[in-house]
């Protein structure tokens, strides 16, 4: 599509996801087995043919821009690229105030290639979009701002920005993560409609809007707070239903799916839905490749014919380089290369790669960063209490190995 220019919005700390974004930001934090968070909305825009991306970029983003530049470059072909834009400090000697103030500070990049419309996408969500169906919807309104809306229940509503929304599709009303009694969806009391934190933004409006928010020395600069509050009076704010967004080859049952995986537990949870006998987010789905960098390493290995010493994995995703030399792996998802060693036992767990387990360990519900090192004979998982002695345990229970870790050794 032309006169379409895409800015992802990946500077974000992602504090809940602590320890995972100490070294790195919230949406190079590896996901699946073999991919980043950042690969998903990527792959939105690469399947949906809209090849102008900038990547905005800030807190801790050597490892985001390093995967960005094995992963997803784009050369030789004129007008179309995806390229990281560190924050550049353009408007003053500070940071991105808020993802408003983020876009102002690039508005260059919109100046100097002139698009109808820009998207404004965060980088840090699992879900598929085909990005040009809400382009459609948006063209279809000559809307301002589109946003893009899912029901959650009401008790998550102080995580989102709620909306209320007249038959017509049209935004009147917006609460910016409201603290009580949030807007109901009528004839639906449990659920809100909640934004996704996309936006499809006519290009002139955008750039007005922007620039009345930066000259407003009260404002948190900050499109929830600020942007769309001041667009909805004017009666150009429209919804987009995102349930109605169809990608050929999908399950039915994966409809719909999108996960902020902003937290401890909403990373695990998503990360097990991919091994589920019938995933809500399916990896397979031939016409609609998901991307990403895949290191230069041979195929798994499962080795050892012997009784009680044979290496296999059930209900589980295992990557590239990995080597189950005659443990057992049980409804969980190794990265790339993972050895887990003789009579050890992997279950509900989540390895984002390059990590050794030694023999006879067992480990149940947790999450190892990457180049960890487990001593022979370790058992996590299996007693909480004595886990959140030596680690991270979440509030569901997830127990968290930090990167580098060694585990075990006295």
């Amino acid at each position: 599509m032309s006169g379409i220019l895409s800015m992802i919005l990946a500077g974000g700390e992602g504090t809940r996801l602590f320890p995972f974004t100490s070294l790195r930001a919230k949406p190079a934090v590896p996901f699946g087995g073999g991919y980043r968070i950042i690969d998903f909305v990527l792959n939105n825009f690469v399947n949906s043919d809209l090849l102008q991306i900038f990547v905005l970029t800030q807190f801790k983003s050597h490892s985001l821009m390093k995967h960005l530049s094995q992963a997803w470059r784009i050369t030789g072909l004129t007008g179309r690229f995806i390229d990281p834009i560190p924050a550049q400090m353009r408007t003053g000697k500070h940071w991105y105030k808020g993802t408003a103030d983020a876009i102002y500070q690039n508005i260059n990049l919109i100046d100097s290639h002139d698009p109808e419309i820009v998207c404004v996408f965060g980088g840090d969500h699992i879900y598929k979009m085909d990005v040009r169906q809400m382009i459609d919807y948006h063209r279809s309104k000559s809307a301002e701002l589109t946003v893009a809306a899912i029901p959650v229940p009401v008790e998550e509503a102080y995580k989102f920005g709620i909306i209320e929304v007249d038959e017509s599709g049209k935004m009147v009303g917006f609460e910016e993560k409201p603290e009580k009694n949030p807007k109901t969806i009528p004839n639906r009391p449990t659920h809100v409609l909640a934004s996704m934190g996309n936006y499809v933004f006519d290009a002139d409006s955008l750039v007005n809007y922007l620039q009345i928010d930066a000259e407003d020395e009260n404002s948190m600069h900050d499109f929830g707070h600020n942007i769309i509050p001041m667009l909805v009076p004017g009666g150009k704010v429209y919804v987009y239903d995102f349930s109605t967004n169809e990608i050929r080859g999908e399950p039915e049952n994966s409809k719909g799916y999108w996960r902020d995986v902003g937290t401890l537990d909403a990373y695990y949870e998503a990360n097990m839905d991919l091994i589920s006998v019938t995933p809500p987010f399916d990896l397979y789905n031939r016409y609609w490749p998901l991307r990403s960098y895949h290191p230069p390493v041979p195929p798994a290995k499962f080795v050892h014919d012997y009784k009680n010493r044979t290496g296999h994995a059930i209900n589980s995703a295992i990557s590239a380089g990995c080597i189950l030399s005659g443990a057992e792996v049980n409804q969980s998802i190794l990265g790339h290369r993972v050895h887990i060693h003789s009579h050890s036992y992997i279950e509900k767990s989540v390895f984002m790669g390059n990590t050794d387990v030694g023999k006879g360990c067992r480990i149940k519900k947790a999450i190892f960063d990457q180049e960890v090192v487990v001593a022979d004979g370790t058992v996590i998982g299996e007693n909480l209490d004595e886990d959140k002695k030596r680690f991270h345990v979440s509030d569901g229970g997830v127990v968290v190995i930090p990167k580098g870790a060694r585990v075990g050794f006295n």
